[in-house]
């Protein structure tokens, strides 16, 4: 596994033995970053569910200014740490371990400004992207125009917007559905 664009385009990531953690794969990556654009210059991201980081460390190489990164899993979080230092972006992460099946965390977690780019990689057939988006759609921590990118199972279908968000695109690559929603709010 590797970032496939930007300052660090090449670079190797740490990645897991075992399927406790299911890494975003090149391709996919790849795919996104094509549908959403490749340059995020000054954008601040959050990676919900982070895993080995491999999506927000994709931002972060494109230009973003700063990533959060959250997940639970004691081994997940050593692992995203490992790989945001092989990346050199250890000045511009934070990462937060929350169990966010539970509890979505407040506004003053995350810091004062609004979020322009959110991933989301929950556990395959959980159903946590509506729940999350539910908490998301009340936080105020996403910006008028912010892009969601939620990943899930290719056999489960994309889950309904929920307002103030609004679907964009919807892909599937191999087993993996990729759900592009713009949050819609006035400013």
């Amino acid at each position: 596994m590797r970032i496939t664009g930007g300052k660090v385009k090449g670079r190797h990531l740490a990645t897991v033995k075992g399927l406790s953690i299911r890494p975003t794969s090149d391709r996919v990556r790849e795919a996104i970053f094509d549908l959403i654009g490749q340059h995020w210059e000054g954008k601040r991201v959050l990676d919900l569910f982070a895993g080995t980081g491999s999506l927000g460390l994709e931002a972060l190489s494109r230009g973003a200014s700063e990533a959060l990164f959250v997940d639970h899993s004691p081994y997940a979080l050593k692992l995203l740490k490992k790989n945001i230092e092989r990346c050199g972006f250890a000045c511009c992460s934070t990462v937060m371990r929350r169990d966010l099946r539970k509890t979505f965390p407040g506004k003053n977690l995350f810091g004062k400004d609004f979020f322009h780019l959110l991933f989301m990689d929950p556990p395959y057939r959980k159903n946590l992207i509506p729940k999350v988006m539910g908490d998301l759609a009340v936080s105020s921590l996403l910006s008028p125009g912010a892009l969601l990118v939620a990943e899930c199972s290719k056999t489960e279908h994309p889950p309904s917007p929920i307002d103030p968000f609004v679907l964009h695109d919807t892909r599937t690559y191999g087993d993996t559905r990729i759900t592009i929603y713009t949050y819609e709010v006035e400013e």
